[in-house]
């Protein structure tokens, strides 16, 4: 089996991680790739922890379980650093993407001694100005997809306009939001 991309994402319900997670499948397996995409869920309320994970892959995956070493964590809320192991089994050659506003000086000691790459991204204001409101899925999910580069950037987006544009069939108006959220998020997202 070839190069498995394995990512772990972080978050609190309600707050997209599954959906994003589940989107990046999506994207990746419309380009080709061998995908998988799945939440585990803790209790099922409102602002409980979250994990969901990604299996990204050229060839057919054949492994079905959580993901124990990730090559890249995102953590959608950055309370979740002090309350979960964000960094547990991450690779040192990965990296963690947080939504956060602090600076890097702030997030290390939080990481409980990770030396890998540590990316940040204001998904917050990415979000409220694009589109008008605090969704952060949609802004971690560009980030995830620039620091990665588990698939073409180009292909990426040009798939989320179609994924979109039927997601959201009866809201035409916000597509081009979600866009320039998720363009701006790879533009954005600092520690490359």
């Amino acid at each position: 089996m070839g190069k498995v991309v394995e990512i772990r994402w972080h978050g609190r319900g309600g707050q997209g991680a599954k959906t994003a997670s589940l989107l990046l499948a999506d994207a990746a397996f419309n380009t080709g790739k061998y995908i998988q995409g799945f939440p585990e869920y803790g209790p099922e309320r409102m602002g409980a922890p979250i994990t969901a994970y990604n299996r990204i892959s050229d060839d057919r995956l054949t492994i079905h379980s959580n993901i124990y070493e990730p090559d890249y964590v995102v953590v959608v809320d950055d309370t979740l650093l002090s309350s979960v192991d964000v960094t547990s089994g991450l690779k040192k050659e990965g990296a963690i993407i947080i939504n956060t506003t602090k600076s890097l000086e702030e997030v290390k000691p939080l990481l409980k001694g990770y030396s890998g790459k540590v990316c940040t991204i204001d998904a917050r204001t990415i979000s409220i100005e694009t589109l008008g409101k605090y969704f952060p899925n949609t802004p971690m999910l560009g980030a995830v997809v620039k620091v990665s580069q588990v698939m073409d950037e180009k292909e990426f987006l040009t798939d989320m306009v179609e994924s979109f544009k039927h997601k959201f069939a009866k809201k035409p108006e916000v597509v081009e939001g979600n866009i320039k959220a998720l363009e701006r998020s790879m533009q954005e997202v600092k520690g490359l």
